[in-house]
């Protein structure tokens, strides 16, 4: 192999329903620069430098966990930023979360979960390890 996968950029895929809905939230709400539409194949997003194709489907497809996540310098200024913006974030009765949803895991991290129009699950979370 010529090349190796860990020097390429990746491209991130979410199904969404709601094409309009989906197009506002993420370029009004959570702020990602809006590259285009290729319908009726993706809505194309840009997050940080990567990729990020909203691809319309008829159904979204049942998923239960994260289907994608920012790592943030800071969750509680991601978490009250976003929740300024309309965000509400998801509380789970099984784990130990703050009074803004943030769940801290045993090595420090930082986790807070919130859904898309479509009710895909997205994250944000602060890594200290790795920041």
């Amino acid at each position: 192999m010529s090349f190796a996968l860990g020097s390429c950029n990746i491209v991130g895929f979410i199904p969404i329903v709601d094409v309009e809905k989906a197009r506002t939230f993420y370029r009004d709400v959570l702020g990602l620069k809006h590259l285009g539409d290729e319908l009726p194949y993706a809505l194309v997003f840009e997050t940080n430098g990567i990729m990020l194709r909203l691809g319309p489907v008829k159904e979204r497809p049942s998923f239960p966990g994260t289907i994608l996540g920012w790592n943030v310098p800071n969750a509680v200024e991601a978490v009250r930023t976003l929740k300024r913006a309309g965000v509400t974030f998801e509380r789970y009765g099984f784990m130990e979360q703050d009074e803004d949803g943030i769940w801290i895991t045993p090595t420090g991290a930082k986790v807070a979960w919130f859904k898309d129009p479509d009710g895909n699950l997205l994250s944000v979370s602060e890594h200290p390890e790795r920041q």
